[in-house]
């Protein structure tokens, strides 16, 4: 693989800000972290803030890492996404003339599930609900309104922004890739088509472009994200593994929110190595495939913090390589961090200084 990567999220927003704490002097220690003792040469950032976007993408840059500038806005019509995307590129421009031609723009991704106008629902839960949804995805319905969009979305951006362009799709979303540079899926290997995984991305290269894996990873609990399908791992989004509620209300409500402490649902079992393992097993089937790169899933989760006891463990249901820790409780591989290493961060490091 070219592109060794990581996905780093600045603060994508669905109901709350999944970075509720950004502080520029820890982004740029972690940026080094990413570079250094991760091994990556790509990192692929996130997040809704442009200020945010820019500061990290902009030192990332300086440390040499390649920059997949991905501007996330959920849960808009397309006219307001497109304006963003638009706003979004012009300062992608700015940083690519400032900084060098190691940028690549995101054009969204998986607009299918998380943009308004494609299927019925003004919120992503209300569509992933509807009863007919599944019916018209598998009829293909999707397939011609997210084309139209992306279609005026790569003609606006590149008329804005002069570097690679690419955008992040679902393997069932039928994406005409003569407008972009490379194609990117975002594509977990569920436990469900493991055996079928490769096959599902086969048809990914018969555009001829770089295929880049734009987003897959494993939760902290044996049998997490695997299983999941649709879903994205970013804010543990496993169905029903953590108490969203409890979530929501800790984190979106001022003052209040404070005496809630998020839990997850049930009994589950924390287990680092299996997540260890899963990565570098999928890393190494991707490698095999002939994709040009991969970005694992994903590097911290701030509104998934570790904790000794089981029940408010709600690391076990992120895919982050670090578990990160509420409060001033610091690490012990980077006393200045509020996070430590899981097994899964020394794995996938070890695997790109390898390869």
């Amino acid at each position: 693989m070219e592109r060794k990567g990581v996905c780093y999220d600045v603060g994508s927003v669905m109901g709350f800000n999944w970075r509720p704490s950004f502080r520029p002097e820890q982004v740029r220690r972690e940026l080094q972290i990413i570079k250094d003792d991760l091994h990556c040469n790509a990192v692929r950032i996130s997040g809704l803030d442009l200020g945010r976007l820019g500061m990290a993408a902009g030192d990332a840059l300086e440390r040499g890492l390649e920059v997949w500038f991905y501007p996330t806005i959920w849960d808009r019509s397309p006219e307001d996404t497109l304006r963003y995307l638009v706003k979004a590129a012009e300062a992608a421009e700015v940083l690519r003339k400032q900084k060098g031609d190691r940028i690549v723009f995101v054009a969204g991704g998986e607009l299918t599930l998380f943009m308004q106008g494609i299927l019925e629902g003004k919120r992503f839960q209300k569509r992933l609900a509807n009863p007919s949804m599944m019916s018209k995805i598998k009829a293909g319905e999707h397939n011609k309104p997210l084309n139209d969009f992306l279609a005026k979305a790569a003609a606006a951006i590149k008329s804005v922004y002069h570097g690679k362009v690419t955008y992040c799709s679902l393997v069932w979303e039928k994406v005409n890739w003569d407008q972009f540079d490379f194609v990117g899926v975002d594509h977990y290997r569920s436990a469900r088509f493991e055996d079928s995984y490769v096959q599902m991305l086969e048809p990914s290269f018969a555009p001829g472009k770089p295929v880049v894996v734009t987003e897959f990873g494993y939760a902290t609990t044996h049998g997490g994200i695997g299983d999941v399908g649709l879903l994205r791992s970013s804010a543990g989004l496993e169905e029903g593994l953590i108490n969203g509620v409890s979530q929501y209300l800790h984190y979106k409500i001022p003052v209040l929110g404070r005496f809630v402490r998020p839990r997850l649902n049930g009994e589950h079992v924390r287990d680092e190595p299996w997540q260890a393992q899963k990565l570098v097993e999928t890393l190494g089937i991707l490698d095999a495939a002939g994709v040009d790169g991969a970005f694992v899933s994903q590097f911290l989760s701030q509104i998934n913090p570790y904790d000794d006891r089981p029940r408010y463990d709600l690391d076990m249901a992120s895919a982050s390589l670090v578990k990160y820790f509420e409060g001033k409780r610091r690490g012990t591989t980077y006393p200045d961090m509020s996070w430590e290493p899981k097994e899964s961060f020394r794995a996938v490091a070890g695997y790109y200084a390898s390869h």
